[in-house]
């Protein structure tokens, strides 16, 4: 299986770039001490945010600007990382998931980096990042109905089964992280020109925990406009 990036993607944004992390074998019902990685973060947003607008920093407005160029609104469509970091600097917290789900917020948090996981198990094909097409369905978190797309949204995807709207906006209830998953698909999303370092650490120290952790199978890689595939 593969994560393929569409070279239509880096005609839109030449310097965007991917930290990819696979974890294999991960038991998720384990109480790990996500919790407390999560609640640190949270911390550290709280106090790094205060008196701070968040759409203004500089780490989220490389993702506004990124949006505008993809034709979203940024303001009605909130890229993960500024939606996440919004909410807790508004001291209104961030709910306990699963160790998974709660490790990955915490990174993103950490490192201000939109961080995304997706179970494999549920991929029958190559996850890929490309434009959408008549025929692309997406079934929202909590949801039974299908919403059809129209063409040229930037999605996430498996075959026609988009599994993140808007590049970084919304993950589907399709892959989802549950108790059950074992093996799973992290993208981290990022630019080489911004904030490269901020990716490159959030993959490295996501792996680091989740070998940790749980003692898994883990694979780190690379994407960007030179390197536009990883196997997995």
């Amino acid at each position: 299986m593969k994560f393929i990036v569409a070279k239509e993607v880096f005609e839109n944004l030449d310097n965007v770039c991917f930290g990819i992390v696979v974890a294999k074998g991960i038991n998720n019902k384990e109480n790990i001490g996500a919790t407390q990685l999560l609640k640190d973060s949270i911390e550290l947003i709280e106090t790094k945010f205060k008196d701070k607008n968040v759409k203004e920093v500089e780490d989220m407005v490389y993702y506004r600007e990124a949006f505008l160029k993809l034709g979203i609104n940024p303001n009605k469509f909130k890229s993960s990382i500024e939606a996440i970091t919004t909410r807790v600097a508004k001291k209104k917290g961030f709910p306990n998931i699963n160790p998974v789900v709660d490790i990955g917020n915490a990174v993103s948090l950490k490192y201000l980096v939109p961080l995304g996981a997706h179970d494999i198990d549920s991929a029958e094909e190559d996850i890929c990042l490309r434009f959408s097409k008549e025929g692309d369905t997406f079934l929202p978190f909590g949801e039974n109905e299908l919403e059809l797309l129209g063409e040229d949204e930037l999605i996430y995807s498996v075959g026609n089964k988009v599994k993140t709207r808007r590049w970084i906006w919304r993950q589907s209830e399709q892959g989802k992280i549950t108790e059950e998953s074992k093996n799973i698909f992290f993208p981290i999303d990022g630019f080489k020109d911004k904030n490269y370092d901020n990716v490159i650490n959030a993959r490295d120290e996501l792996a680091e925990i989740l070998k940790k952790n749980f003692n898994c199978e883990i694979k780190v890689g690379f994407v960007d406009i030179n390197n536009t595939e990883f196997e997995f």
